[in-house]
């Protein structure tokens, strides 16, 4: 099962790559005074799941749930 353990820990470092570039490649959230008169109730706020910025943000989440169950794999020790 140490093989397992190679594959698993590849995996995780290349996610760890994959999940730090995504990171940095989205814009900082940027809570205006245009969040308090509505603005976000605009074309775009609606629309974001299908912009560049929500897919990053997709992204994101796939990556984050995939690199914690990784971890705690690799945590667990069963691989002898």
């Amino acid at each position: 099962m140490g093989v397992l353990k190679i594959v698993l820990t590849v995996i995780f470092v290349i996610l760890s790559v994959v999940l730090s570039a995504i990171v940095l490649l989205q814009e900082g959230k940027q809570a205006g005074l245009g969040t308090i008169q509505g603005a976000a109730e605009s074309y775009y706020g609606k629309n974001k799941g299908r912009t560049m910025e929500g897919k990053l943000e997709l992204g994101t989440k796939i990556v984050a749930v995939l690199f914690f169950v990784i971890a705690v794999l690799l945590n667990l020790n069963i691989y002898g």
